[in-house]
């Protein structure tokens, strides 16, 4: 698995319309896409209206919904010239994702109110992958894409999903569409897109798996570090991510976040859970920051927006933290936020808790 680009835009737009071509002659509108309401000349107008909305809405920065157009094709357009039409959406939002600034999202309504580059390129993928699987399912012509671009549009989208013996049929279960051995049928799906908290300086911003793979195996993850990182604790917290991933109990927004310092873009370390809340509602947190970043109240200040964000949730109680004895520095961000010392087993380490 690896990042979502630009370029996997262009691959997917390309396969979409080198299947379709196949079947340009037939009467569309007579077809229904298999699974949907649509017929397969809805189906395709749809997979173009979502590539020029998902430009639209990261070039254009929408904050609160989306930028207010809609696709409107020219009496008469036949097949050959929605295609077209496919063909030139997928390359806006090819270039939209090219060109976008690091830390870029725009308004996307699930699950958390926005998406990045990465997070609409692969939304747009998954709108070409699926719809022109159903719609060549209903034409009676093949169709699958790179076993590659599934895999990574599964750990985008997906991280949710424990991966499966093949990226592609795992993917069509995960989005109702077929079935997987071993596991129930998916009456309702959703994709995840990653989630940011902010913070007055830094935003704290969700790592994917690909990302979180790439730490992992001694690489930045796509981000831009200061002098000095990542920390080692931030790489051992990735690959706990990825192994969590990879047994299907990954849960995105109690994973790991990179620190993203708002001056100059840098990541300056991690923070993130040691995994889901338990049956009480309780959840270990964790952080470490690059030497560079120390001293200058960034631990302390990730520290309190990732409690605020938790605490606000139904499913979080309390929040769980061990410290070393001899680390003074971090026992006083922990106090600083509200955590407050609880008995501990362990004689190297204090254990503190902060509750709602």
């Amino acid at each position: 698995m690896r990042p979502i680009n630009g370029d996997d835009v262009t691959e997917a737009v390309a396969g979409c319309t080198a299947a379709l071509r196949a079947a340009v002659d037939r009467d569309w509108r007579a077809v229904r896409a298999k699974g949907l309401e649509w017929d397969c000349h809805a189906t395709a107008v749809h997979v173009a209206d979502d590539l020029i909305a998902y430009a639209a809405n990261l070039a254009g920065r929408a904050q609160d919904a989306y930028v207010p157009f809609e696709l409107t094709l020219d009496e008469g357009t036949d097949n050959a010239g929605l295609l077209h039409v496919i063909e030139t959406t997928g390359a806006l939002l090819a270039a939209a994702v090219r060109t976008a600034e690091p830390g870029v999202r725009g308004f996307h309504p699930y699950p958390f109110g926005s998406a990045d580059a990465e997070g609409f390129a692969a939304m747009g993928i998954a709108e070409v992958l699926l719809h022109t699987r159903d719609m060549a399912e209903a034409l009676g012509i093949a169709y699958e894409p790179s076993a590659e671009l599934a895999e990574s549009l599964l750990a985008c989208l997906f991280p949710h999903v424990q991966p499966g013996p093949a990226p592609w049929p795992t993917l069509l279960w995960a989005t109702g569409r077929g079935e997987l051995p071993g596991r129930a049928p998916v009456a309702e799906w959703r994709w995840r897109n990653n989630l940011v908290v902010p913070a007055e300086r830094l935003t704290l911003t969700g790592l994917r798996p690909a990302a979180a793979h790439d730490l992992r195996l001694g690489g930045d993850g796509g981000l831009t570090w200061l002098e000095g990182g990542p920390y080692e604790g931030t790489r051992d917290a990735a690959g706990m991510l990825v192994k969590a991933y990879q047994a299907g109990v990954h849960r995105p927004e109690f994973g790991v976040f990179a620190l993203v310092r708002h001056e100059d873009g840098r990541a300056i370390g991690g923070i993130g859970f040691h995994g889901v809340p338990d049956d009480d509602g309780r959840v270990e947190i964790g952080y470490d920051l690059v030497e560079g970043a120390r001293g200058q109240g960034y631990a302390t200040e990730a520290l309190r927006a990732l409690a605020d964000w938790a605490l606000a949730r139904e499913d979080v109680g309390s929040l769980f933290a061990t410290v070393h004895r001899d680390n003074t520095a971090s026992q006083a961000v922990v106090t600083r936020v509200g955590f407050v010392p609880v008995s501990s087993e362990d004689d190297a380490e204090l254990a503190y808790e902060l509750r709602r």
